[in-house]
């Protein structure tokens, strides 16, 4: 797993035979205390299927949630804008999702 310092998602990239090569969670800033690390998970995800699909999912579940939670709208602007520039960068595979986890990822089996 990638927890960015500084950056409103986590990554999560995975090796054969799960259907995802890259699964992306929208969330608060990743906060490291004491050994561990916490955040919020915003609902959103992006996913890039190992046959090159990307999806936006849980669309509905973020929505409901806005209401159901009060999520502030600074929040909420957030976590779409975050979902927007990480369709852009997993799809594109820029920064830290161009490839960069293969070497990694390779060790696994």
């Amino acid at each position: 797993m990638l927890f960015p310092r500084d950056a409103w998602w986590t990554a999560s990239f995975n090796t054969p035979p799960h259907k995802s090569e890259i699964y992306v969670d929208i969330t608060t800033i990743p906060e490291w205390r004491d050994g561990e690390v916490t955040m919020l998970d915003l609902d959103l995800d992006v996913i890039r299927m190992r046959d090159g699909r990307l999806i936006l999912d849980d669309e509905d579940e973020f929505a409901e949630h806005q209401i159901l939670l009060n999520y502030p709208r600074e929040l909420i602007m957030q976590a779409e804008e975050t979902a927007q520039w990480l369709l852009d960068a997993v799809g594109e595979r820029k920064g830290p999702f161009g490839g960069a986890h293969l070497d990694w990822l390779a060790k696994t089996y």
